[in-house]
């Protein structure tokens, strides 16, 4: 930790579906590079890390619009596992930004850049700072992952990037805090 580009992948077996979206962003980087080598087709592999900003939905899972939803609705926040699995969280502006600057430098063709924020927060803070800032009453409530997955679920204990090579290439560095991304999210919630 942080997780550089050539580290080794962490995943969990193929009994836990949990890890069939790791797999498959896998084998596409593993295609991408072999038509880079291969037959030169100019390839740039990005990972990106939690990429949040106002109009995400949470339709999908993503946990600060879940959190400010129900935070603004009155709901519980609903916090699955013990809240102790940490994240960093990245503004899309902050991603695209560097989407940019990486397709205009050749040097990063053929190579595995990490794009996100080494602001780490864990998921029990995140739920506390959403209440802060949002002015909410809710409830944070605790659901174990046993409860809420009935196949058993196995969650990454922390997922943060090191921006070591990126930096190098393009000069990245995410602008917005947490609390920039939080206030962004809270505020379009509330207009909607």
């Amino acid at each position: 930790m942080p997780f550089h580009e050539n580290a080794d992948l962490v995943m969990g077996p193929t009994t836990k579906h949990r890890w069939a979206y790791a797999c498959s962003k896998a084998i596409d980087e593993f295609l991408a590079l072999a038509y880079w080598k291969e037959r030169k087709l100019p390839v740039i592999i990005v990972r990106f890390f939690n990429t949040v900003g106002p109009r995400q939905t949470g339709q999908y899972g993503m946990v600060i619009p879940n959190f400010v939803r129900q935070a603004l609705a009155g709901q519980p926040i609903t916090v699955f596992g013990d809240g102790t699995q940490s994240r960093a969280f990245t503004h899309v502006s902050d991603v695209v930004g560097a989407l940019l600057k990486l397709v205009a430098e050749p040097a990063s063709v053929g190579q595995v850049f990490n794009i996100g924020n080494t602001e780490e927060v864990t998921i029990n803070d995140l739920a506390e700072r959403v209440k802060k800032l949002s002015g909410s009453q809710s409830a944070i409530k605790r659901i174990p992952y046993d409860e809420a997955y009935e196949s058993g679920f196995e969650d990454m204990p922390r997922r943060v990037p090191d921006l070591r090579k990126v930096h190098a290439a393009i000069g990245y560095e995410p602008k917005h805090t947490l609390d920039d991304i939080l206030t962004q999210v809270i505020d379009y919630f509330r207009r909607k």
